[in-house]
């Protein structure tokens, strides 16, 4: 039980990696707050957590890209209230409609990549600094892609929105490092059977994909006091090696 009493909050929490990562750090004991935009995934993923007898999580309906900047801040304000702090947040929502040239991207499609992919995670991250500095050590874990962050053509705007993620990830641990309070890193997690890799690759053999919860041990080592210290990185789940 690595995380015992450990309050994490994940995004897309309602399926695909979020919902792998709730399920596994809900086993370590972590008490989640579950956030997705999706009322019966979310529900899906409490029951699945409910079931194992791990402790029970929280559902928090939050639609990141409609979201105001005021919603943001009363989601702060209710964590702190309710919990006083927070060990750790996992940024795993994921906005993707179609790998495209970026001159056939619409406005609208651009928009809400970046909405979802960047901007909900720089703000969502800064309402809830000051909730994260309250507990001991915390973790925040970005979550990027092994190939749309080398700014392969046709990436269009979830690239775009990779690339910058990785230097919003960056930039906020060099600032963060030096009160050694909030470690910052940022999770690749490479080639899984995931709902993301069947639409974006949607001929590919998906059999000799790993399963998802074969990201179970980083996810726990990202937020256990395992990875104290480490801050700054960009971890490739493909070659992670804790030793």
């Amino acid at each position: 039980m690595l995380l015992k009493d450990k309050i994490i909050l994940i995004t897309g929490a309602g399926g695909g990696l979020g919902s792998t990562a709730a399920l596994a750090l809900a086993e370590q004991g972590a008490h989640i707050i579950l956030l997705d935009k999706i009322i019966p995934k979310l529900e899906k993923t409490y029951d699945a957590i409910v079931e194992t007898g791990a402790p029970t999580p929280v559902m928090y309906p939050f639609d990141l890209a409609g979201a105001s900047e005021v919603e943001y801040e009363e989601l702060a304000s209710v964590i702190a209230a309710k919990y006083g702090a927070l060990h750790g947040l996992l940024h795993s929502a994921l906005e993707f409609s179609h790998f495209s040239p970026l001159s056939a991207h619409s406005t609208k499609n651009w928009g809400n990549a970046l909405n979802v992919n960047l901007n909900a995670p720089f703000l969502l991250t800064r309402v809830l600094l000051p909730v994260l500095q309250a507990s001991d050590h915390a973790a925040i874990v970005f979550t990027s892609d092994s190939s749309a962050r080398q700014g392969k053509a046709y990436s269009g705007a979830y690239g775009v929105s990779k690339i910058a993620l990785e230097g919003l990830a960056k930039i906020l641990a060099d600032e963060l490092e030096s009160a050694g309070k909030i470690r910052v890193n940022t999770l690749v997690p490479g080639a899984v059977d995931s709902p993301f890799r069947k639409k974006a690759y949607p001929g590919e053999d998906k059999t000799a994909l790993p399963a998802m919860s074969s990201l179970n041990p980083i996810y726990t080592y990202l937020f256990s006091d395992e990875s104290l210290g480490i801050t700054g990185q960009v971890i490739d789940a493909q070659t992670f090696n804790p030793c």
